[in-house]
C-alpha cells in the first residue's frame, strides 16, 4: 500500500511493448460498429488459472480489519469467534485461495509479539501510516490464522523489513512453523495453538522503494539477502519467499534488484499497480472512465515486460511474478473516511468493470504470473464487502464481488488464446479456458455508448448450450448500498449455439461469463 502521491506517478510509468509482442492491444481497439466477432482457439493453450490470481489482501488500515471483518467476541453485531458472521459467510461462498496481511505499509511497522497472548496485555501502538490511531492488536497471528482457517485460505504474511532485524523474522516463521519443543513452538501452544500454522507464504518486506524503508534497489538487495538467509522450513514446511519488487513497471528497480540478489534467489518476486486518478467512485465523467479502462493496458504490459526482466535471470530456478496489490483507487470523500473508516471506497459499475478487466489479464498472462491480490477485501479502495462503519451491523456484497464471482468458473482450467475477427474491433475485453469438460469464456463490454452483439467462433470444439449470467446495469455509478444492498447481481444471459458459433448480447458497461459444455 502506497501513499497517495507515489500510486498517481506509478500509474503513469510505464515502457511500452511493441505492438507485434502485445496482441490484447487489439482488444481496445474503439469502433463503430456494435458487432464483435471472435476465435477462441481451444488448441492453442497457455498456462493454467491458478486459483491464487483470485487472492485477496487485508491491512490494519480504516476498517477494513477493525469493524469490518473482526468485530469482537463481545460486539453485539452477529460474529463467529469474533469474525463478523456476514462477512465470512460471502467469502466462504465466493472461495478465498489466499489472504495476504498484515499490510501494506503498516507490515513494516508491524511487531509480531504485539500481536500474541491475552488480548488484555498486548500492547497499543500508534498506527504511523494511516491516521495515527491507536493499535490495540486484538487482531494478530492468531486471529489472522482463525480467519484463514474459516475461509479456508492460505495465509501470506507480510514481514517487516523497514524497522525490524532478520531474527524477529527468523522468530516469527519458527512461532507459526516449528511443530513443538522449541521455546517459541510452545508459546504457540500455550497460546492456544498446539498444531503448527504452516505458513508457506512470506514476504520479506513490502514496497521496500517507498513507505516500507524508501531504499534503492541494491539497498534492499542487501537486507533481502540478510533477511532471507535465516528465514527457514521448519518443520518440513517448504517457504515461499516474495521479495519487494517494482513500483508499477519499473525496470530498474527490478534490474537493480535481481542484480544485487546475486545468488540467492527468491521464490516470487512482488509488483504493486493501481489504477484511478482525481475522480470520486461514484462521480466521474464518461471520458475519465474510458481514461482508467484503458490503463489496464498499461497493467498488461507491465505483466508481460516484468516476467521478461525475471525470465532473464532464472538461470534455472522459477521466480513467481506476484501482483500482490492491485485494483481501483479513486479520490475519497473525506466524508465518507470520517464515517466509515480511512480510504473506504464505494463500488460502482466502472468498478466491476475495472476488476472484469484485470481478470482477464490475468487469465490471458498465466503462463506469466503466480499470485495476484486485489486491494482490499474489506472497506478499503476495491472491496468486495463493504461495511456500515465499526459498529454497523450492514455487510454489502459490492460490484466488483460479483465480478470476482464471475470468474470463479475459470480456476484450475486451462486458457486458451482468444482472436479478433474483425478488423476494427470495440473494445471487448475476453478470456477463456477449458477442461476436459467444459469451456468458460469471461466478456467484458468497457464501452459506455455501445452495446455489442458477439458471435464467437470456437475452433477445436463443437459446445453444446450451456448457460451465461451478466453483471450490468444502466447507470455508470449504480452501485449496492446498505439501503438497496442487491440492486446489481449476476443474471441470467441468454446464449444462442449454432455449431461451432456461441451468440449473445453484451449490454455496454457489463462483464458477462458463459460456460458451454464440451466433453
Amino acid at each position: 500500500m502506497i501513499s497517495p502521491l507515489s500510486r498517481r506517478q506509478f500509474v503513469t510509468t510505464t515502457a511500452a511493448l511493441a505492438a507485434s509482442a502485445f496482441v490484447p492491444r487489439r482488444l481496445f481497439a474503439a469502433a463503430p460498429s456494435g458487432t464483435q466477432r471472435i476465435v477462441i482457439r481451444t488448441d492453442s493453450e497457455i498456462g493454467t488459472v491458478r486459483p491464487e490470481f483470485h487472492g485477496h489482501f487485508i491491512e490494519h488500515l480504516g476498517s477494513c480489519v477493525y469493524g469490518g471483518l473482526w468485530v469482537g467476541k463481545d460486539s453485539h453485531i452477529p460474529n463467529l469467534n469474533g469474525y463478523r458472521k456476514q462477512a465470512v459467510e460471502y467469502l466462504q461462498e465466493l472461495g478465498v485461495p489466499v489472504l495476504r496481511w498484515p499490510g501494506g505499509c503498516f507490515a513494516d511497522d508491524y511487531h509480531w509479539r504485539d500481536g500474541i497472548g491475552p488480548a488484555a496485555k498486548r500492547p497499543k501502538r500508534v498506527n504511523i501510516h494511516w491516521g495515527e490511531y491507536v493499535e490495540d492488536n486484538s487482531f494478530g497471528t492468531h486471529e489472522f490464522i482463525g480467519l484463514c482457517r474459516l475461509l479456508n485460505a492460505e495465509p501470506y504474511f507480510a514481514g517487516n523489513v523497514g524497522s525490524s532485524t532478520p531474527h524477529e523474522l527468523r522468530d516469527w516463521i519458527e512461532y507459526c512453523n516449528y511443530p513443538s519443543g522449541s521455546t517459541l513452538s510452545d508459546e504457540r501452544a500455550a497460546n492456544g495453538s498446539a498444531e503448527p500454522f504452516r505458513v508457506r507464504y512470506w514476504g520479506v518486506g513490502n514496497e521496500s522503494w517507498g513507505c516500507g524503508g524508501n531504499m534503492r534497489p541494491e539497498e534492499y538487495a542487501r537486507l533481502y539477502r540478510d533477511f532471507a538467509v535465516y528465514c527457514r522450513n521448519f518443520g518440513g514446511t517448504d517457504l515461499f519467499l516474495v521479495a519487494s519488487g517494482p513500483s508499477g513497471n519499473d525496470s530498474r528497480w527490478s534490474r537493480g534488484l535481481m542484480d544485487g540478489l546475486g545468488w540467492e534467489r527468491p521464490q516470487g518476486v512482488s509488483m504493486h499497480y493501481y489504477s484511478g486518478g482525481a475522480d470520486r467512485s461514484t462521480t466521474f465523467t464518461a471520458d475519465h472512465m474510458s481514461e482508467q479502462f484503458a490503463s489496464y493496458l498499461k497493467v498488461e504490459e507491465a505483466i508481460v515486460q516484468q516476467r521478461a526482466v525475471l525470465d532473464s535471470y532464472q538461470k534455472g530456478k522459477e521466480i513467481g511474478l506476484i501482483l500482490d496489490e492491485w485494483g481501483v483507487w479513486d479520490d475519497i470523500p473525506e466524508a465518507d473516511e470520517r464515517r466509515y473508516g480511512k480510504l473506504w471506497q464505494q463500488s460502482t459499475m466502472r468498478s466491476a468493470i475495472a476488476a472484469g478487466l484485470g481478470l482477464n489479464i490475468f487469465n490471458r498472462q498465466a503462463d506469466k504470473l503466480y499470485m495476484c491480490n486485489i486491494a482490499q477485501m474489506v472497506n478499503v479502495l476495491q472491496s468486495l464487502l463493504l461495511t456500515d462503519g465499526p459498529e454497523g451491523e450492514h455487510c454489502v456484497r459490492t460490484t466488483t464481488y460479483h465480478a470476482f464471482s464471475l470468474f470463479k468458473p475459470h480456476r484450475t482450467k486451462t486458457t486458451v488464446r482468444v482472436e479478433s475477427g474483425d478488423s476494427s474491433p470495440s473494445g471487448l475485453s475476453v478470456s477463456a479456458s477449458k477442461s476436459d469438460k467444459e469451456l468458460v469464456v469471461t466478456l467484458v463490454n468497457p464501452r459506455h455508448d455501445v452495446d455489442l452483439q458477439v458471435e464467437c467462433t470456437l475452433k477445436g470444439v463443437n459446445p453444446s448450450p450451456g448457460t451465461a449470467q451478466i453483471l450490468h446495469d444502466a447507470e455508470w455509478n449504480a452501485c449496492n448500498t446498505f439501503d438497496h444492498p442487491d440492486r446489481i447481481v449476476p443474471k441470467p444471459l441468454t446464449l444462442r449455439v449454432d455449431g461451432s458459433q456461441v451468440h449473445l448480447d453484451l449490454p455496454r458497461l457489463s462483464v458477462a461469463t458463459a460456460v458451454l459444455p464440451i466433453g
